[in-house]
């Protein structure tokens, strides 16, 4: 039998339909006031142990960092693009220590009534 406190694995952090109000938009109604959007996010953290050292946060990603930081940039400042904003949390993601990619998809959940628009973007190396 192996022992698994020697096995390692890909890891990929993923938090999903974080919904949250943005300025987001280049329409006169969407600069006056705030729209509901969700953002899922996948971060390759790369080859990691299947357990983690001492079962000890501090031997991981603390995935609080992670929302904080799509937050923060979410919130920040009216951005007129979709595909401007999702860059930014691309970026934000990629300081992030510990962080050698990610995958970033933001939806505007109410500019239509019969879908959702979104934009998805990768970012660093995605996959190992």
């Amino acid at each position: 039998r192996k022992n698994l406190m020697n096995t390692h694995g890909n890891q990929t952090l993923i938090i999903s339909n974080l919904q949250l109000n943005a300025y987001l938009g280049i329409l006169n109604h969407e600069k006056l006031s705030s729209q509901r959007i969700s953002i899922d996010v996948a971060i390759n953290r790369g080859i990691q142990p299947l357990l983690p050292e001492n079962d000890d946060i501090g031997n991981v990603l603390d995935y609080r960092l992670v929302h904080d930081a799509i937050v923060d940039v979410c919130q920040q400042s009216h951005t007129l693009l979709l595909e401007s904003l999702t860059g930014k949390v691309c970026v934000a993601l990629l300081q992030i220590k510990g962080v050698l990619g990610a995958q970033v998809k933001v939806s505007k959940l109410d500019i239509f009534d019969d879908c959702v628009v979104a934009v998805e973007q990768q970012v660093g190396v995605f996959k190992e």
